[in-house]
């Protein structure tokens, strides 16, 4: 993977979704910046803008946004 490929833009997608779900998630209050859709839209343009992809972007970044909420339950609970 390198940068710019579409390997590393799709990576770069969820983790930009993910990062802004995660905000909302935390009560984060999160100003938002003409960049940070400027940087989403290059991602999205360098996979071909197919509609699809926004949604399984989003899709991978919820389930990654669950299993750190999960694992931040566990660990207040006491079980790892």
């Amino acid at each position: 993977m390198r940068f710019g490929d579409a390997s590393y833009a799709a990576e770069e997608l969820v983790a930009e979704l993910g990062a802004a779900f995660l905000c909302a998630d935390l009560g984060i209050a999160n100003e938002p910046r003409p960049d940070h859709a400027a940087y989403v839209a290059v991602w999205l343009e360098i996979l071909g803008v197919v509609p699809k992809t926004i949604f399984t972007a989003a899709r991978e970044a919820t389930l990654a946004v669950d299993h750190l909420n999960e694992a931040a339950q566990r660990t207040e609970t006491g079980m790892t």
